[in-house]
């Protein structure tokens, strides 16, 4: 099962057939709205907006924990999202689509891991993007018609305010390629998770670096949000088609050597909240 995040301007995928609705209440809180279970191209999907219907939610109050923990509840083993995101290079324009690779952490207030409680495990993030699933996007963007941009960083500030000028320009002298304010967290906890994760980074604004452009308002942001929101909807119809059934990646085993606590040591209590993310590690380890 594909699970899929919309952003900003992606509140529902209309092309899906819409099989069911759930609420779930997770051991991390709330989720940031109901799971819309339906078909998308004969796949079987779990559709969430990120942001809440009506875009009620700010970036540091999404509960990722409990966005990640729901997904993998309903059976989901790979992550889709799409993400509002502004351009730290002059040949990334808006409009233009990035699959990053690479993030760089600028959050302060996320909680991102599903860790701790009396259980400690170190997932590896060197390579924090499934290729599989980056692979399946990239063709999907071009089916689409996209201008799309393989590989990449992705800086996550904090918001809910945009950069500051020098902060626009200090980012920019670390080389990253865009700025956004939520896919980290997504990144970290579906590895946990042990679901493959990539992104749709649709480019929205220059941020307020660009001598020639205006800087980023809301409203600006707005228009193009309308357009990619468009163009998303395409790409992920695709994507589902062109991902294959069987996993060619490491995702699905990314527990294997990152726990280091011995699960008898465990509480009762955490190791009930953390059984969707455990399962199928303690399956391979004969527990």
């Amino acid at each position: 099962m594909i699970g899929i995040i919309g952003g900003s301007g992606l509140y529902r995928m209309e092309a899906l057939r819409v099989l069911r609705e759930e609420r779930l209440t997770t051991p991390f809180g709330e989720p940031s709205d109901a799971y819309i279970l339906g078909e998308l191209e004969g796949r079987e999907v779990v559709f969430l907006s990120r942001h809440g219907q009506g875009h009620t939610i700010l970036p540091t109050e999404i509960n990722f924990r409990a966005n990640l923990w729901g997904l993998k509840t309903l059976g989901c083993d790979r992550v889709v999202s799409v993400s509002a995101v502004g351009s730290m290079k002059d040949h990334l324009r808006p409009t233009d689509v990035v699959l990053p690779d690479q993030f760089v952490d600028r959050t302060r207030h996320r909680p991102d891991t599903f860790f701790g409680r009396g259980i400690a495990a170190h997932v590896s993030l060197a390579h924090p993007v499934c290729p599989e699933l980056q692979a399946a996007a990239y063709r999907a963007c071009a089916s689409a018609g996209a201008r799309v941009h393989r590989g990449g960083t992705y800086l996550c500030m904090e918001g809910p305010q945009f950069s500051t000028r020098a902060e626009s320009f200090l980012y920019r002298s670390w080389g990253v390629d865009v700025i956004g304010m939520t896919n980290l967290q997504e990144a970290r906890l579906s590895r946990e998770a042990e679901m493959c994760y990539a992104t749709l980074a649709m480019v929205t604004d220059y941020d307020c670096w660009h001598e020639e452009e205006e800087n980023v308002t809301t409203a600006a942001i707005l228009e193009v949000i309308a357009a990619n929101a468009r163009l998303s909807q395409e790409i992920l119809r695709e994507t589902v088609k062109a991902l294959p059934r069987e996993h060619a990646c490491a995702c699905a085993t990314a527990l294997d050597a990152a726990v280091v606590t011995r699960l008898d040591r465990v509480p009762p209590e955490t190791l009930e909240a953390l059984v969707p993310i455990l399962k199928e590690y303690r399956r391979r380890q004969g527990l």
